[in-house]
């Protein structure tokens, strides 16, 4: 401790030291930055007025020495309620100096800043689910109190003028990541009626901003996005139809108070709200559309002459047409327009959003091929000009975006899809798209993929329901010939071919509010189909589509974290897990693996769980320790007794496995249950995979528990005749098995070695002895050892002292 005491003390002194050069300064904080990531060096930087000295480096003109001070505070908040709450009231302006710091222009402090904000409110919520307790955390204040007064600082940068774009999207990120429940298990969401009350119309007030229109918050390409995102968070967190109907009655008023005054502009920014809650919490966004007039000026702008009008109105267009009603009100009022927009524009932003739009209305039937809004050729016509914009580099990034999003819409139509993957230039420059700093485009990308693979769910009807239907004159929807699994199969091979991998790998590390979940699970079910081919596992696996999968199957949607959990028990059962997932990563691996053995999902799963966790368990004892700690056992107990022989089978040979493990062990040890009859009866089954992992389990289990070998003979009256089978079986595997277990138990006790050769089993052992044609076999060995024993015991004698067991007859 002096040692680091000693150190401490010497980066002190050259940090405050005017005349040391800036470099020399440089290393100090770096070097400071280091020991705050120590116990013993956080706790002496603490305790010697460091925040002080800290908060004076936080005014730094150099960049590198700004960014370890917020580091150095991110070491010392890190799993410490008491020292970030005193960070937030030591620093000479507490939250509202790292606000200023979070709000300035640079991008990387403003991310660091953030960073460490996310690390002190982690501290303080921990701090308010645990009991105080100590002498340090005795003397602290209310966390809640601190809590929203943190939250009151973020809501209030918001609308800030003086904030920069990053710094409001860092703001708009902790909003999101810290106010809603993690659990919806948990009844407490006061928070997020705290920030609807205290910060809703702040929130609004960033949605309706227009950069283009006059003065207001500085925004980036994805601030739009990320209000989507924070209000559709906080909207899923209310738990009553009052606390919904208060939420809709805030943003209501908030539309109508702009959308009734007489200037346009407050019109377009009532319409531009729209857009962004169409994009989040949709239910409130449909609902004001249903507001008098708001259609119609949606429309009516469209034709305006200026194009930021024709812009806001024809984004707003595009979401309203998620609705089947409204689709069909658009369709009947505004397709004319959009093509209008479309083919006279010359505005090529206005002209990619009308495409956007048409492209929309034309996926109106989804992926019935009957189900044609447009004529026949006019989705590829469009396809192909989303295409040529979406190559065309010397246009802004948001126009190309805007050319995916009518790709994710079109590709519902086979033959969109089929004509996207053969255009190398297309996927590259969406691929490229995805890896960008615009983050907005992620869905966009995600539903693309998940249209060209297939991997939405596909329910197949009943016959005689279609036959019935197709009597009574109904709709069936009919599946185009091209999303046949031949076509899909090409199309994902072109698609790893053209780089898919490492465009979802750089999508999963984006850091963004626009990382839904729902964009999560897309990226989830496409990597799925993509790891459905054995041969192309590897390919996945080389381009770190392992390790993209393991935060998806633990930060998604329910059926994104299954997706992505079936895609990593496939990987792992067909690679060397130690290779695909290196290092800690593949302890990682066994949790959402033992989240597949679940009723609630497909047997197939369950199979593959059973199968990947088999691969896992038989590399070491730290990883068969780590699914017991998952409490897998007793769910793969559970399956040993399935009915579908695959997944028995599969549950056996998991069971062979983590018999290694002494916990294991004792589970067959304990009295009173029928574990080893079990796996008695599963050695006499048909079924040879059966046969082997049971008899293979009872080998390992009789030779590190050899009290087991007495209890066999109590477990069914037919053990002797199951065990001879073993022995007589035409299998060299299950012969070598049951040479072992009887070896086992007459190396246990010299009763049962003499049960047993009173038995056939003498005359099977001295044939088993002799081996195959020229080679001797494994259980050959084993069954000399096993006479070995019997001569040692004095119940049979070699052949030179005339061989007859004890006890038989003459």
């Amino acid at each position: 401790l002096n040692s680091t005491d000693a150190r401490v003390q010497q980066m002190f002194s050259l940090l405050v030291d005017a005349s040391v050069k800036d470099s020399d300064r440089q290393k100090a904080a770096q070097n400071l930055v280091v020991l705050s990531r120590e116990d013993a060096g956080a706790e002496q930087i603490f305790r010697n007025d460091g925040v002080r000295l800290i908060d004076q480096l936080l005014h730094s003109k150099q960049e590198d020495v700004v960014l370890s001070a917020l580091r150095t505070l991110v070491g010392l908040c890190t799993d410490h309620q008491s020292r970030a709450t005193i960070v937030d009231l030591s620093v000479r302006l507490g939250m509202e100096q790292l606000c200023a710091v979070m709000g300035s222009g640079g991008s990387a402090v403003s991310l660091a800043t953030c960073h460490l904000l996310q690390v002190m409110f982690e501290a303080l919520t921990e701090g308010m689910k645990r009991e105080i307790r100590g002498k340090e955390e005795a003397i602290l204040p209310e966390p809640s109190k601190e809590l929203r007064s943190m939250l009151r600082h973020l809501l209030e940068m918001l609308p800030a003028s003086n904030v920069s774009g990053p710094g409001r999207d860092n703001a708009i990120n902790l909003l999101v990541k810290q106010v809603p429940r993690k659990s919806l298990k948990n009844p407490d969401n006061s928070l997020t009626l705290w920030v609807i009350d205290q910060g809703l119309k702040k929130i609004l007030e960033v949605a309706a901003s227009v950069p283009e229109l006059s003065e207001g918050p500085t925004l980036t390409e994805n601030t739009h996005m990320s209000c989507s995102v924070l209000l559709n968070k906080l909207y899923d967190d209310l738990q009553s139809d009052k606390e919904r109907e208060n939420f809709n009655k805030l943003c209501e008023d908030y539309i109508r108070q702009h959308f009734t005054q007489t200037g346009l502009e407050a019109k377009l920014r009532a319409i531009q709200t729209v857009s962004v809650l169409l994009q989040g919490p949709s239910d409130v966004g449909n609902r004001i559309l249903e507001m008098s007039g708001m259609m119609d000026a949606v429309i009516s702008l469209c034709a305006s002459e200026d194009v930021i009008h024709q812009q806001v109105a024809v984004e707003a267009l595009i979401h309203a047409a998620g609705k089947a009603k409204r689709a069909s009100f658009i369709t009947a009022n505004g397709v004319a327009l959009l093509k209008d927009l479309y083919k006279k524009s010359e505005n090529d932003r206005i002209r990619v959003r009308a495409l956007v739009g048409l492209c929309k209305l034309g996926s109106a039937g989804g992926t019935d091929f009957s189900m044609k809004q447009f004529a026949e050729g006019s989705t590829l016509k469009l396809s192909k000009q989303c295409r040529k914009w979406l190559c065309n580099e010397s246009l802004p990034p948001t126009s190309r975006r805007w050319s995916v999003e009518g790709l994710a819409y079109l590709t519902f139509d086979a033959d969109v899809k089929e004509d996207l993957v053969e255009d190398n230039n297309a996927l590259r420059a969406m691929f490229d798209l995805a890896k960008s700093e615009d983050k907005t485009v992620l869905f966009a990308v995600g539903s693309t993929l998940v249209n060209c693979t297939n991997s939405y769910e596909v329910e197949k009807p009943d016959p005689q329901m279609v036959e019935l239907a197709k009597y009574a004159k109904q709709h069936v929807p009919e599946e185009h010939p091209k999303d046949a699994a031949s076509y899909v199969e090409k199309r994902l091979i072109k698609l790893l071919e053209a780089g898919v991998v490492s465009a979802l790998v750089c999508m999963v590390k984006h850091e963004s509010p626009a990382l839904t979940d729902a964009c999560r699970e897309c990226i989830a079910r496409v990597f799925l189909a993509l790891v459905e081919r054995q041969e192309d596992r590897g390919t996945v696996v080389a381009q770190g589509g392992g390790k993209a999968l393991i935060p998806l199957a633990s930060d998604n949607t329910d059926v994104g974290k299954v997706k992505a959990a079936q895609a990593l028990s496939k990987i792992t059962i067909t690679s060397n897990p130690e290779i695909a997932f290196p290092g800690e990563r593949i302890y990682e691996v066994v949790r959402p693996l033992v989240s597949l053995l679940n009723l609630h999902c497909t047997l197939l799963q369950n199979f593959e769980a059973l199968m990947a966790l088999t691969n896992l368990a038989g590399i070491s004892e730290r990883l068969r320790q780590k699914i017991i700690k998952e409490k897998a056992v007793p769910k793969i107990e559970g399956y040993m007794f399935e009915e579908h022989d695959l997944v028995r089978a599969a549950a056996t040979e998991c069971m062979c496995n983590l018999i290694l493990s002494t916990e294991v062990q004792e589970l067959y040890l304990a009295t009173g249950n029928d574990r080893l009859k079990l796996l008695v009866l599963y050695c006499g089954e048909d079924d040879e995979r059966l046969r082997r992992a049971a008899s293979g389990t009872l080998a390992m289990l009789t030779a590190e528990q050899p009290e087991l070998c007495a209890r066999i003979v109590t477990t069914s009256t037919h053990w002797l005749e199951i065990l001879q089978a073993l022995l007589l079986s035409e299998i060299s595997d299950l012969r070598h098995r049951g040479a072992v277990i009887i070896c086992n138990m007459m190396r246990a006790e010299k009763s049962l070695a003499e049960i047993l050769i009173e038995s056939e089993v003498l005359e099977i052992l001295s044939v088993l002895t002799k081996g195959g044609e020229g080679t001797l076999e494994p259980a050959s060995k084993v069954a000399q050892n096993c006479l070995d024993k019997a001569m040692e015991y004095g119940i049979i004698m070699s052949r030179e002292g005339k061989e007859r067991p004890e006890g038989t007859k003459a």
